[in-house]
């Protein structure tokens, strides 16, 4: 499967915090979701990727060094990210003129129908738009340029539910449309990830901790409910980590048709991302 993004031992040192040798491939024709709790490196694994962040490793995109290309790579990508480039000034017409003069192939006509769907108001400065207006706009802004890379860093954040699944469809859209294309999703909502990602990477505390296909990921690890008495007998290789309840046992595994052949114990959950990845980082070991 050729890649649109690749990450080789990416590293960035600050005086309290550590991303430690990131190495991650993103596919040609996928939606990969990035998670991990705040704080865990998601955000500056993105800025490496587009070099507003200097870091250690090397990134390539299209196959091409990220540093080397940067100009004719960035032509190619739409980028989401929390804090906007976008003045409050702005209207969303005044943006329309810009980015005209900045991408090569922005399609005005696109961008006008999003902002339509969207229900934005041409005229009015970005500074009385609440903030998912301004988030929609961001999106609007994006892909208008009909980009081959989508990196989004919380796009569905302070979004309500309707406008999120809105916003999911324009996701699927724009992959179905040309599957060269890639979106690397930076997200906190988890059950998005579920319905639309192929791959999910988790970083926690600067550490790459797993990159696996979601289907896969939610087939094969389970959360283990057990008395005391059957967690004692689990080998520790078995499982990942465990939370003791006022009655039972919870147990997280990576490989629920192990522990159903090995113990013979059938009472095993389907995780969530968000129930693995809480697992990962509140877990005792």
């Amino acid at each position: 499967m050729e890649n649109n993004i690749e990450l080789n031992n990416v590293s960035k040192k600050y005086q309290d915090f550590e991303l430690k040798n990131i190495t991650f491939n993103v596919p040609k024709g996928c939606i990969v979701g990035l998670i991990g709790e705040n704080g865990a490196g998601k955000t500056t694994t993105i800025k490496s990727i587009l070099n507003i962040t200097k870091s250690d490793g090397t990134v390539k995109i299209f196959g091409k060094d990220s540093k080397k290309d940067e100009k004719k790579i960035k032509q190619e990508i739409g980028v989401v990210l929390d804090d906007s480039f976008l003045s409050d000034y702005l209207t969303a017409k005044q943006i329309n003129s810009i980015m005209k003069d900045i991408y090569r192939n922005w399609n005005e006509n696109k961008y006008m129908n999003l902002l339509k769907k969207f229900n934005l108001p041409k005229d009015k400065s970005i500074k009385d738009f609440s903030s998912g207006m301004k988030m929609k706009l961001k999106i609007a802004t994006a892909i208008s340029h009909n980009p081959k890379i989508l990196i989004l860093d919380e796009p569905t954040s302070g979004l309500d539910p309707v406008v999120r699944n809105e916003i999911l469809d324009i996701f699927r859209q724009y992959i179905k449309e040309d599957e060269t294309r890639t979106i690397l999703l930076s997200t906190h909502i988890t059950t998005d990830l579920e319905h639309i990602s192929d791959y999910i990477i988790f970083i926690e505390k600067g550490k790459l901790v797993f990159n696996l296909p979601t289907d896969e990921l939610l087939e094969n690890y389970g959360i283990i409910k057990c008395s005391k008495e059957d967690f004692l007998r689990l080998d520790k290789k078995d499982y990942i980590s465990y939370k003791k309840e006022k009655y039972q046992y919870e147990v997280l595994t990576d490989n629920k048709n192990n522990i159903r052949k090995k113990y013979n114990i059938t009472t095993i959950d389907k995780p969530s991302i968000e129930s693995i990845m809480l697992f990962y980082i509140k877990g005792e070991k």
